[in-house]
């Protein structure tokens, strides 16, 4: 029998912001309960995608704290998850960088604050929490099956910047290499900025590596 978190999910991506924020919504496409990633802005395409799909959004997951990344948390108003060590970010508009906008962002509460290892899960569907910090020090991966959301931890044929609060290179080349190039070949890598790869691309073409 075929396990839960083997199944594959349906999934929808958006490129929103000026800095071209990859948002994703992941959801069982048998029970329709999903979730929605990292919402970079107030967008109304989103919002009808989701009713015309007829999903049923359980959660707001940011995969890290920075604004680019959580400014559409309040918009969609769903409840929020985010790794423990990142929910400072979400309340001081200084760590989640938003402080430097003319919109700063600073009133949104998690209501799941999440660990290395949970599970949530989707009707059918289960999705696992990687902690990969390093860009930020509560970054995570949410795996499903054979995909993999990496936020701003590896990207294609690149890694997520260390220059900003709280970064720091040598976590994140470890979280790297201990969490994700231990996968499969084959796993397919979608983050948060860029285009989609593989962890097999990654382990023979990424430079840092």
């Amino acid at each position: 029998m075929t396990s839960e978190i083997n199944k594959t999910p349906g999934f929808k991506k958006f490129v929103l912001g000026p800095i071209e924020t990859n948002c994703y919504i992941i959801y069982d496409p048998h029970t329709k309960k999903g979730v929605l990633v990292d919402p970079s802005e107030n967008s109304p395409v989103i919002s009808e995608y989701i009713k015309h799909e007829k999903i049923d959004i359980l959660w707001t997951i940011n995969t890290h704290g920075h604004a680019d990344h959580i400014l559409g948390d309040e918009y969609f108003g769903y409840p929020v998850m985010i790794h423990v060590l990142d929910n400072p970010f979400l309340s001081d508009p200084g760590l989640n960088l938003s402080a430097v906008h003319d919109t700063p962002v600073g009133n949104i509460s998690a209501e799941r604050l999440l660990h290395d290892g949970d599970k949530v899960r989707l009707g059918d569907l289960v999705l696992e929490i990687l902690h990969t910090p390093g860009h930020t020090p509560g970054g995570i991966s949410i795996k499903c099956g054979g995909l993999l959301f990496s936020g701003d931890t590896l990207f294609y044929e690149g890694v997520g910047r260390t220059d900003l609060p709280g970064g720091d290179q040598h976590t994140l080349e470890a979280s790297i290499k201990e969490k994700l190039m231990v996968l499969d070949d084959n796993i397919k890598v979608f983050p948060g900025h860029g285009p989609e790869t593989t962890i097999g691309h990654e382990r023979k073409y990424n430079t840092f590596f």
